[in-house]
């Protein structure tokens, strides 16, 4: 179940990834630390960011979007620079990009089979919408 989450935690899994987080992102994690997000073609399970504020949170929040970023940038394929948000528990990922400029507010589908990085909203917000 997701449950909010205080900014300094964002800001410490954008200090451990290099990388600041797109405005829709924070604020929906900030919101809604984790959760489910359902799309046309898949059931997306998103990493939350860890959060040690309890041993109840810090048990759902371990393996978080840090963790799962740190394994996927080992796998053939993935990205380099990518953002691992959440999963279809069948290896496909759902990513933001880094671009010249850091990362890009475009969430892009990682397909694992095919090493393709295909968009699939313009912000984290419209993906999160797709749900509705």
């Amino acid at each position: 179940m997701p449950f909010d989450l205080d900014e300094r935690y964002v800001q410490a899994a954008e200090q451990a990834l290099g990388a600041s987080f797109p405005m829709t992102y924070r604020l929906a994690m900030m919101s809604s630390n984790g959760g489910t997000v359902a799309t046309e073609s898949d059931d997306w399970e998103l990493y939350p960011i860890a959060d040690d504020s309890d041993r109840k949170r810090l048990a759902r929040t371990l393996n978080g979007v840090v963790a799962e970023t740190e394994r996927a940038r080992a796998w053939r394929g993935f990205p380099s620079g990518a953002i691992s948000l959440g999963s279809n528990g069948e290896g496909d990922q759902v990513i933001f990009l880094a671009g010249e400029k850091g990362l890009g507010p475009e969430v892009f589908i990682w397909r694992h089979e095919t090493c393709e990085s295909v968009r699939v909203a313009d912000d984290f917000a419209a993906f999160v919408a797709a749900d509705s």
